[in-house]
């Protein structure tokens, strides 16, 4: 019994280790993180204005394409609109490699603290 409550006690605070870390890393990250955001969304809505999309489809197209799944039930038919997704869909990757890189090194970052 005392192992299984040491146990959990260590899970706790490598969990309270690796969240400190990650939101240490995403507040001197957020500038980006915005910045990718705010390229991806206006992209999102040019692509609508142009397509004629409702708000809501503008923002699930964006989001799907950025995340780079494209299911492809709305799809631009403008050349311009094509540009502007390959556009949100370069910008989903860096987001998505940046969420990746920032995670791995707060885990770096909480197991070296849980060391010291």
């Amino acid at each position: 019994m005392a192992g299984s409550k040491s146990s959990r006690s260590h899970s706790q605070r490598m969990r309270r280790l690796f969240f400190a870390a990650l939101f240490q890393q995403v507040r001197i990250l957020w500038p980006i993180f915005s910045g990718i955001l705010v390229v991806m969304v206006g992209s999102g809505v040019v692509v609508g204005q142009i397509e004629s999309w409702r708000l809501g489809e503008t923002l699930y197209f964006t989001f799907v394409t950025g995340l780079t799944i494209g299911y492809g039930d709305l799809a631009p038919k403008h050349a311009v609109a094509r540009i502007l997704a390959l556009v949100i869909g370069l910008s989903g990757i860096v987001l998505t490699g940046l969420v990746a890189a920032v995670s791995v090194q707060a885990l770096n970052s909480a197991d070296r603290d849980r060391t010291e």
